[in-house]
């Protein structure tokens, strides 16, 4: 017969040990290939003005312009017109990076801080990805691994408002000759190489305009 207290001592001898390697730890980033896959995405000779193995058009490669007076340095404005990123530097110049921005209404104007760099990062789409495009994005709901086709590339911004973060990035990407055009699903494209190098001179804590595609 099975009284309450032999079920207890079998329920306890059954389910009472723990589940070893069950656990599931999410998406991971291997610090020791970082080297490996910057050499990876970067060009052989590579000269960020002149370099071009992505064929998109030259304006879009990186170049030292005039700032407008007024902006703060360490800034970054994001012109969604022209597909520029600039990073206000202190010297009344500005470095300008070509971008593609979201498709759609994806793209959200505002202002942002960064409060948050990542190098190779992981990458999960979030539950509103999933739902509009299941067919790219479920198979990625546990997340993916840092790697140079993961979709956030080499580096990785992430901006917030407030202390809310909202899921908008700035982050290389494994998809170079998107650049110039509307492709992402909310987030700013770069180049991985040169991200890698903006990334460098980007504090956390700076301010990030993203200005509206339309006046």
């Amino acid at each position: 017969m099975l009284t309450r207290r032999n079920f207890m001592i079998s329920t306890a001898a059954l389910f009472s040990a723990p589940i070893t390697g069950a656990a599931w730890a999410g998406p991971v980033s291997d610090s020791s290939k970082w080297s490996a896959w910057d050499a990876q995405v970067t060009p052989a000779n590579y000269d960020p003005g002149t370099t071009n193995p992505w064929g998109f058009h030259p304006r879009f490669l990186p170049q030292t312009v005039k700032a407008n007076p007024g902006l703060t340095p360490g800034d970054i404005h994001v012109d969604a017109v022209a597909r520029y990123l600039y990073h206000i530097r202190g010297d009344g110049t500005a470095m300008r990076y070509g971008v593609a921005i979201a498709r759609g209404n994806l793209y959200e104007p505002g202002t942002y801080t960064i409060r948050r760099k990542a190098k190779w990062p992981t990458w999960t789409p979030t539950a509103a990805m999933i739902e509009r495009d299941p067919q790219d994005y479920a198979k990625y709901a546990d997340g993916m691994n840092g790697g140079p086709t993961n979709p956030l590339g080499s580096r990785a911004l992430y901006l917030f408002s407030g202390n809310r973060d909202t899921y908008l990035r700035i982050h290389g990407s494994p998809h170079p000759r998107s650049i110039g055009g509307r492709a992402s699903s909310g987030c700013v494209r770069m180049v991985m190489a040169h991200i890698n190098d903006l990334y460098e001179h980007v504090e956390t804590g700076s301010t990030v305009h993203l200005h509206a595609p339309e006046a």
